[in-house]
């Protein structure tokens, strides 16, 4: 029962994760490349631009701790923290999950 109702929660998290986590990259490339260029700064509040690179720096870390985790896993490490980096925290208990399987 529990798993019924967990696993379509985890693809909303996935889904939302990768489509947030898409507009915070480009945000902040669009302010970047406006600055560079000396265009006018897009009138994004910041508190949003903020919390993007937070969101974004958070999930880096995440994707850091899945490339070193993967290999023992017997997941390959790059596309694994590049999956983690988009999805988040539900791609590293995905990763976690793998040892715990492989212990029982």
């Amino acid at each position: 029962m529990k798993d019924k109702v967990i696993a379509p929660l985890k693809t909303f998290i996935k889904i939302t994760s990768i489509v947030l986590m898409s507009g915070a990259i480009a945000l902040g490339g669009m302010t970047l490349y406006a600055v560079i260029s000396n265009q006018p700064i897009p009138t994004i509040p910041a508190p949003v631009l903020a919390l993007g690179g937070f969101a974004v720096i958070a999930h880096l870390l995440e994707a850091i701790v899945a490339i070193r985790l993967a290999p023992s896993r017997q997941k390959a490490a790059l596309p694994y923290a590049i999956y983690t980096f988009f999805v988040g925290t539900v791609g590293l208990q995905e990763l976690w999950m793998l040892e715990e399987k492989a212990n029982d």
